[in-house]
């Protein structure tokens, strides 16, 4: 048997690799699966970006190689909207990657600024796209549990100084998945002047920047001055226009940073379908007229996931940001072991937050991506299955 990279020993299991094929068996015997673990809504892209993807499927050169360049148009309507959005300028050229979603950019990133004794500092819990790209790079990964004393931020001044000398990399993630905290704008103030003096990229991960709640508007890093010489920022169709499965999204950056990201995908990709990317530009020319109907539909489910679940034993916050409850678990519960028996049990899928590393145990995540009522039959079997296990504990 040919013999393995040390660099994929490292890698972890990934969390609830089990959870597909359990759940296909309890439902071919009959019991009602409520899936709330992946953040994957039951919605609807906007239908401008289903027009545009027939349209150019039906156009011989969509099938063509996009290569890095891309759809111009794409480009163009990112550059666009990041004005739009934040007041931010982008060449669409030279400032904007586009990425076969972005969780492939945000690893392939690693690879052009990650080695052999170099650190990348990594929120847990978190995406663990920031732990693969890194191991896969052959760095080091330095974990820094977040905490709902200190607000679910990472604090560089609570790293050892020698990791901050190693340091390349910071992955920054807000709104926070799956903690769903947010970032004030006095402490990314701080981190980027911190990141300028220890030289360090900020890899900033705005997945969520639209689904925002109560009047709170999430800023992107570029906002912040001085984060044109440190950072990148990450973002993608998948959650704002409920397009998961299509891969689309972009990075943005100075042409330095840019480029680094372009060139390591000129080696390992060939570009998305542009058919997409041509979907991408409808999407995001919706933003206005489109995304606060998509975007009152979650705070509806946030409403009543949160008042339900809290109401069945667990005393979550309301999110202002993302799509996910972060509910604690009583002490003496692992987050694996209950996420499991509320599979088996009770036919309800959660995220274990030890599933996102061991700063998440104690924890599991909710996705309120189901309609109201089923978020709170949820709730009602997770508050069961709570009260059996306490009562197992007395």
């Amino acid at each position: 048997m040919p013999r393995l990279a040390p660099r994929f020993a490292t890698l972890p299991a990934y969390p609830g690799a089990h959870v597909p094929l359990r759940k296909r068996e309890l439902v071919a015997q009959g019991v009602d699966v409520i899936d709330l673990g992946a953040g994957d809504a039951d919605l609807a892209p906007p239908p401008a970006a289903i027009e545009a993807l027939k349209r150019a499927a039906d156009e011989p050169g969509m099938s063509r190689y996009g290569f890095g360049l891309g759809l111009p148009a794409y480009r163009e309507a990112i550059s666009r909207w990041m004005e739009q959005r934040f007041g931010v300028r982008f060449d669409p050229y030279t400032e904007v990657v586009p990425l076969i979603g972005s969780k492939e950019g945000i690893a392939h990133l690693a690879m052009a600024y990650i080695g052999a004794g170099d650190v990348a500092i990594i929120p847990e819990p978190g995406y663990l796209a920031y732990l693969g790209g890194t191991l896969l790079g052959e760095g080091t990964a330095y974990t820094v549990p977040l905490s709902a004393e200190r607000d679910f931020l990472v604090e560089l001044e609570d790293i050892p100084a020698d990791v901050l000398r190693r340091a390349r990399i910071l992955y920054l993630n807000y709104p926070n998945n799956p903690t769903a905290a947010i970032a004030p704008r006095y402490y990314l103030e701080r981190v980027v002047e911190q990141c300028r003096e220890l030289d360090i990229l900020l890899v900033y991960d705005n997945a969520y920047s639209e689904l925002a709640y109560d009047g709170y508007l999430p800023p992107s890093i570029f906002e912040i001055a001085g984060a044109d010489d440190v950072a990148i920022e990450f973002h993608s169709l998948s959650k704002t226009y409920n397009m998961t499965g299509w891969r689309c999204g972009w990075a943005v950056a100075r042409p330095p940073i840019a480029a680094a990201l372009s060139k390591v995908k000129t080696f390992v990709d060939t570009g998305a379908f542009m058919a997409v990317q041509a979907a991408g530009v409808a999407a995001i020319e919706s933003w206005a007229s489109w995304v606060p109907g998509n975007v009152a539909i979650f705070r509806e489910r946030r409403d009543a996931a949160a008042d339900t679940f809290r109401a069945a034993g667990f005393p979550c916050a309301t999110p202002r940001a993302a799509m996910y409850l972060w509910c604690p678990l009583p002490e003496g519960i692992a987050s694996r072991s209950f996420a499991d028996r509320l599979l088996d049990e009770e036919g309800v899928v959660v995220l274990p937050g030890s599933a996102l590393g061991a700063g998440g145990e104690g924890f599991f995540r909710v996705s309120f991506v189901k309609p109201p009522e089923r978020l709170r039959e949820a709730a009602t079997r997770a508050g069961r299955l709570l009260t059996r296990m306490q009562g197992a504990l007395a």
